[in-house]
């Protein structure tokens, strides 16, 4: 029996620019394989809004697959079961899969699937999809090996596929993966076509004002790129939109300079995006620890704390940050800023411990990507030791972002009828609705409490040794646009939780 070379799609979920592929093409027989692995599906950070996402996600890959010759395969199971049991009905050459940097529970799956493959003599192959380096010994020149990797030729689909027909399982039911399904899913089109036009359509038109909309969920939605769901799923590669922003720039520079520096803007948090993400590949506990030891005797409230339930459902009587949480709850997106917001709100004025709030925020992000989401939600709680403390004042980013209550008269429709001079701070009028809730806490006194404390906290640790060492490993050395800089102290950057 020929061996075959099984195509391991993980979120890479696409026929085009992906080396994994193309390696194993040029190679022999292949399976294309998707495991869908049920104690995934189990763990506090994912949700049904994904999981549809995925499903037809996945539908779009094995329809493109198919007109090559070679329909996706789909096996429900454990990934080590699903590959022996592969093992057993076919030699197997090889296994591609892109390197994959995601959460804790895929970390731990990862070095058992590569046990296995040691123990049978079997080689896999992990080709980089996006600027991370696996094993990197310093920062430096790291954003040189970005620039290298983002200017490479977009990998070509291979012409044909061949190899053996297999049958698929079916896709497990929400249900019974005892997802909550009453999560309202997203009106993000799946697939590949819906991603390309999303990004043509931001190049081309809707990002003019990206620079000047992208902070106000008033006009986010529309001026923002929207990508970031399809780079989360791999629909697209972080290369395809950096080249193809390149070209829009270079296009437009002279005929709509306010649309290029739109565009200038953008690309920057292409960057930015695979720097955040080579935090988790470089110190994988960031999902669960904080990241300077100063902070890990910090005492903060958990999930079963009312403060939480009230954040979580956005019943916490400041307007603005109601109305930005029910917006994410009911449609899985919300701006950069704003996001940071509601972070720094649940960290400081709540006083919550950033590993739940991160884990409800993680199910409701359509683009949930582990390795900004987890250095973005410590950045905003003060807890990397490296960065500067920011404490978002949420009655001033009403008044800066939704000055007339457009934006929180949609969201929080009890307080439709509240005037616009009120709209901020209702409970101080008399016009405050009876079926509003009054603040839960005081904003004045619970950021003072907050700002005192970690201050306090940081004083302690300015001459640790662990700062430095945080900084070397961590710290950004060079700008987008390779101009050397020198290790240092970074201040919070405004490129925060989704930077699409």
């Amino acid at each position: 029996m020929t061996p075959v070379h099984i195509i391991w799609f993980k979120r890479d979920l696409s026929i085009h620019d992906n080396a994994a592929l193309s390696q194993a093409a040029r190679s022999g027989p292949v399976v294309p394989l998707y495991i869908m692995e049920p104690d995934l599906w189990a763990q506090p950070d994912v949700s049904y809004r994904q999981y549809d996402f995925l499903y037809h996600s996945l539908r779009d890959l094995n329809v493109e697959l198919s007109r090559l010759g070679a329909p996706l395969v789909v096996r429900v199971g454990d990934a080590i079961t699903v590959l022996e049991a592969l093992r057993q009905a076919h030699p197997i050459a090889a296994l591609y899969s892109h390197q994959e940097t995601w959460n804790m529970w895929t970390y731990a799956r990862d070095k058992r699937v590569l046990d296995w493959c040691k123990h049978h003599n079997i080689t896999w192959h992990e080709p980089v999809r996006n600027g991370v380096v696996r094993r990197l010994k310093s920062r430096d020149g790291w954003a040189r090996s970005w620039h290298t990797t983002m200017s490479a030729p977009v990998i070509a689909p291979p012409h044909t596929l061949s190899g053996p027909t297999l049958p698929s399982d079916k896709m497990p039911k929400a249900t019974v993966l005892e997802l909550d399904t009453t999560q309202p899913t997203t009106h993000q089109i799946a697939g590949r076509h819906a991603a390309q036009d999303t990004l043509n359509s931001f190049l081309t038109q809707r990002g003019r004002q990206y620079r000047y909309e992208m902070s106000s969920p008033r006009t986010a939605d529309h001026s923002c790129s929207r990508l970031s769901a399809y780079l989360a799923f791999g629909t697209l590669s972080i290369r395809q939109v950096a080249q193809a922003t390149t070209q829009a720039r270079r296009h437009i520079r002279d005929i709509d300079p306010q649309h290029a520096k739109s565009i200038d803007s953008f690309y920057s948090r292409l960057h930015w995006h695979c720097h955040f993400i080579q935090k988790l590949e470089d110190q994988p506990n960031i999902e669960t620890t904080n990241l300077h030891p100063a902070f890990r005797g910090l005492d903060r409230h958990g999930p079963e704390h009312p403060h939480f339930t009230a954040w979580a459902t956005g019943r916490t009587g400041y307007p603005f940050i109601d109305a930005c949480m029910r917006y994410l709850n009911e449609t899985g997106w919300l701006n950069f800023r704003m996001r940071a917001m509601l972070v720094s709100f649940a960290s400081y004025h709540l006083w919550l411990d950033w590993r739940a709030t991160s884990h409800h925020l993680a199910r409701q992000f359509l683009d949930y990507e582990p390795g900004i989401h987890y250095s973005q939600v410590q950045m905003q709680s003060g807890t990397t030791g490296i960065n500067t403390i920011r404490i978002y004042n949420p009655i001033k980013q009403s008044q800066d972002q939704d000055p007339k209550g457009q934006f929180i008269r949609k969201w929080v429709p009890e307080l439709a009828q509240v005037r616009d001079e009120h709209i901020h701070e209702p409970w101080l009028y008399p016009d405050f609705p009876d079926g509003y809730v009054l603040p839960i806490v005081d904003e004045k006194q619970a950021r003072k409490f907050a700002a005192d404390t970690i201050h306090h906290l940081k004083k302690s640790y300015q001459n640790d040794p662990s700062t430095r060492s945080i900084l070397i490993r961590h710290a950004s050395r060079n700008s987008p646009d390779r101009r050397p800089a020198k290790p240092k102290k970074q201040k919070s950057d405004p490129r925060q939780l989704d930077l699409f």
